[in-house]
């Protein structure tokens, strides 16, 4: 009765062990799809916001470039009244001036957010693709330690039995 309670001992550690791997598999892919879901997630909302954004841009491009023209179109109105009209004409043209002023700095700000918000999502993307590489070694490696726990109990038992 004794030699037949060992053997029975690895075998439930086998089954056991057996089990826990495969749960761990599971809950790896669980991990992994959860993760590349939450990135798409965060790219989809990533790209909404950066859509967005350029709407508002083009809004407000749109409205500057409105602007101009309607300005561009009093300045030649007044240019074409009389001379007491010459001081809204200048007032118009400072305006203007300062508008455009305005304008190239709002420019180099939007071309500088964009270049950043780049970098940082080939960053973003890179450390995630890296993780997944990650998480695909270390299946690999749950998965050969498992293998050879088996061999190792396989191996012991077949030693038992013949003892």
């Amino acid at each position: 009765m004794q030699t037949m309670d060992p053997p029975a001992q690895p075998q439930n550690q086998q089954m056991v062990s057996f089990s826990f791997s495969s749960q761990m598999s599971r809950e790896d892919e669980e991990m992994a799809r959860s993760a590349l879901s939450a990135f798409r997630a965060k790219e989809d909302e990533i790209e909404k916001r950066k859509m967005e954004v350029r709407e508002r841009v083009k809004t407000q491009m749109s409205r500057v470039e409105e602007e101009t023209r309607r300005l561009a179109n009093i300045r030649e109105e007044l240019e074409s009244m009389a001379d007491p009209m010459r001081k809204e004409v200048a007032w118009v043209r400072k305006k203007i001036d300062s508008v455009n002023k305005e304008l190239k700095p709002l420019g180099a700000t939007v071309q500088k957010k964009e270049r950043e918000y780049k970098e940082a999502l080939d960053t973003f993307n890179e450390k995630n693709r890296e993780k997944v590489q990650l998480l695909t070694k270390l299946m690999e490696l749950v998965g050969e330690s498992e293998k050879l726990r088996l061999k190792k109990l396989e191996e012991l038992s077949m030693s038992m039995q013949t003892e």
